[in-house]
């Protein structure tokens, strides 16, 4: 596989226009990126800009701490899809998480796969607030729903995507891709997170890994 579609092309911060939204897509197509993900509020816009050239629509739901109510969850997956959204990144209650509550975890999942009737969902465990331990069980969790991919982090909490922590989402997510996103910044980075078994890198460093990258295949 080509760098260019192991990249979803990311720019989630709280102060951006439609300026910076109008380069990101313009690099997105440039670089034939696998997606671009954005906040909500930007998807109507980016898909109808997005027609025709390949590159998917994500967006972030229950982010970025995943405290909504699952019905809160449901209702942004649906009006996400709605405006055009091809995929959904949900972040999962994390206190429900620690508490081990772990029905409360799969039936978000379950509620947000349905909502998003068949597009790809990518569940954010945001690996920094959780031990080794409790990263293989939500990974497992994870494992036993429909979800398409397990995700490390939001890229907002204390540290992003490890190696070491992809490769215990990908030995016990029962076969679930894996998403690295947060801190992807040099080629170095993404080559350790594809190792460790990521198939998708969430970054705001796309342009430059592929400037540093061109012509490279996975």
């Amino acid at each position: 596989m080509e760098i260019n579609k192991l990249i979803d092309h990311t720019y989630l911060k709280a102060f951006g226009t439609k300026k910076e939204i109008d380069t990101l897509l313009e690099e997105a197509i440039k670089y034939h990126f696998k997606s671009v993900c954005i906040q909500p509020c930007f998807v109507k816009y980016a898909a109808e800009k997005l027609v025709n050239t390949g590159v998917l629509v994500c967006t972030v739901i229950g982010f970025p701490l995943g405290t909504n109510t699952t019905e809160t969850k449901v209702f942004e997956t649906l009006n996400a899809i709605a405006n055009g959204a091809d995929e959904i990144d949900m972040v999962i209650n994390i206190g429900e998480m620690k508490a081990a509550n772990y029905d409360y975890i799969k039936n978000e999942v379950d509620s947000v796969v349905k909502a998003a009737g068949g597009n790809t969902v990518k569940v954010i465990i945001e690996t920094c607030y959780l031990t080794k331990a409790e990263i293989a069980k939500v990974s497992t969790i994870i494992g036993s729903t429909q979800a398409t991919f397990i995700k490390t982090s939001t890229g907002f909490g204390t540290a992003g995507a490890t190696a070491e922590d992809v490769k215990i989402m990908k030995e016990n997510g029962n076969g679930k891709a894996v998403k690295a996103a947060g801190g992807v910044r040099t080629r170095e980075d993404l080559d350790a997170m594809v190792a460790a078994g990521a198939t998708r890198i969430g970054t705001s460093n796309g342009v430059t890994l592929m400037q540093d990258g061109i012509g490279s295949e996975y």
